[in-house]
């Protein structure tokens, strides 16, 4: 059987400051994903310690954290990712950057079935 692969961008230069979060992305049919966040530009302060946080929901609109971690990119053109499975029909990211913390990014999600 040939697999099934999707890319979907859940955050298109939006500014992360304070809690932040990803568009939801259903994609219940996925065995594994790739989650990757592109830093924009350069950070205002030092965001390279902010933990993101993968969280699953069964409907889109209840969370949990997954309990995957990884860290925020921190400086322009840099990336981060992490790998999640066995995570349900829904995805996203959260982040809470400390006050005066901010980035703009690029959230994707690669899932594959």
């Amino acid at each position: 059987m040939l697999a099934h692969s999707t890319t979907a961008i859940v955050a298109r230069n939006d500014l992360w400051s304070g809690l932040s979060a990803s568009e939801p992305y259903e994609c219940g049919w996925a065995r594994e994903a790739i989650v990757w966040i592109r830093a924009m530009d350069k950070p205002k302060g030092d965001v390279s310690k902010v933990k993101v946080r993968v969280q699953i929901s069964p409907d889109g609109i209840r969370w949990l954290d997954e309990g995957t971690g990884f860290a925020l990119p921190g400086a322009e053109g840099a990336v981060t990712w992490t790998k999640v499975r066995e995570f349900g029909n829904w995805l996203r990211v959260v982040a809470q950057l400390p006050q005066g913390r901010s980035l703009k990014v690029l959230v994707t999600i690669t899932a594959k079935g």
